[in-house]
């Protein structure tokens, strides 16, 4: 037998009708009067066709009926928790900190950084923290750098240009060389004018293997220039690890061609490597190096021209080059070629490969 203890006479949940104002109310009559016309019938699957309701929510009010007798009936109202799987402020607090700090950096960048200092956070989870700050594409974050007024620094119409615009960059070309070595990029920038320096240009080549990088700084795009980063830097560093030039890939820049007697073909000639141009108007061809120009500009030039004021070349020249080596040897890579290790460790990997097959 149900439980009486309800002050409703069943003839008014019968024949009569009740005016009922509250929702909640009228819905937990409406139950009960499935579950007496059920005691009334005898027969619980016919009540439960005309009263519109399931078995199985049948006895469950009915059992919470006889707990509770009619305010088992209502809804219950939400239940209001934690996920047990949120993610701690602290982790929260230090993605956004790395975000504020580095705008040009993506969620997959900011979860590996995090692990370096043993935070452990997935880059999906990352980007849905950055999503519900209002961070969670570039162009929402130079545009929060803008309204932050990062340490009081207006910016120049010129800043303001280049956030608006954010130039498109050409999409990484897939070149294949299967060791270190093998086929380097190499391009010029344009960095800018700088007020007592003069217009800057940088001078970078790429390893297409595992995007181990070079650069330096001038403030002129000379064939000269070209031929020093080559043998200052490059020529040294495969010298130094035993490891061969192939080919060098450029444009068709005045810098890299030219007769005989231009500095870069000859020091190529001299050398023994071969020189590789890309198709005339299509810098595509060289989309590696490319590639790279847009990353450095990011997360190097509209960072850290925003943070200090330049007097001289050479200024410049020393945190750029405290970049590279950061790049080098310390940033995670997430390319296939790379596979998470840094440009340096897939050079030692390619050396290691090379000794256990001697």
């Amino acid at each position: 037998m149900l439980k009486q203890s309800v002050k409703i006479p069943l003839s008014k949940l019968g024949g009569e009708r009740t005016f009922v104002k509250d929702p909640a109310e009228k819905l937990a009559l409406s139950r009960l009067r499935v579950l007496k016309l059920a005691e009334e019938v005898g027969n619980i699957s016919k009540a439960c066709r005309m009263g519109n309701m399931d078995r199985t929510s049948f006895y469950e009010w009915k059992r919470r009926y006889q707990v509770h007798g009619l305010d088992g009936l209502r809804d219950l109202p939400p239940v209001v928790k934690s996920h047990p799987m949120q993610t701690p402020k602290h982790v929260e607090d230090a993605v956004l900190e790395m975000s504020r700090a580095n705008i040009s950096w993506g969620c997959k960048r900011i979860s590996s950084e995090l692990a370096l200092v043993k935070l452990l956070v997935s880059n999906v989870t990352v980007q849905r923290i950055l999503k519900r700050a209002g961070r969670a594409t570039r162009i929402e974050r130079f545009l929060a750098l803008e309204e932050e007024a990062l340490n009081g620094l207006e910016l120049t119409p010129e800043q303001i240009r280049v956030l608006e615009r954010m130039n498109p960059c050409f999409r990484e070309r897939h070149v294949e060389s299967s060791r270190p070595g093998e086929l380097i990029s190499q391009d010029t920038f344009y960095v800018g004018n700088f007020k007592g320096i003069g217009r800057v240009y940088m001078h970078t080549a790429v390893d297409t293997h595992g995007s181990y990088a070079f650069a330096c700084l001038a403030t002129d795009k000379m064939a000269q220039r070209a031929a020093e980063l080559l043998w200052g830097q490059i020529v040294p560093f495969y010298e130094e690890h035993g490891i061969e030039i192939g080919a060098m890939l450029t444009d068709n820049g005045t810098e890299f061609v030219g007769n005989e007697d231009h500095p870069y073909e000859s020091l190529l000639f001299r050398l023994g490597i071969q020189h590789r141009t890309t198709r005339v108007a299509r810098p595509q061809t060289n989309g590696f190096v490319e590639r790279f120009h847009r990353t450095i500009l990011e997360e190097f030039f509209r960072v850290q021209l925003r943070r200090k004021v330049y007097d001289t070349l050479e200024e410049l020249e020393v945190d750029l080059q405290t970049w590279i080596v950061d790049y080098n040897t310390r940033r995670p890579h997430h390319g296939y070629r790379n596979n998470k290790r840094t440009p340096y460790e897939t050079v030692l990997r390619y050396l290691e490969s090379v000794t256990q097959e001697a």
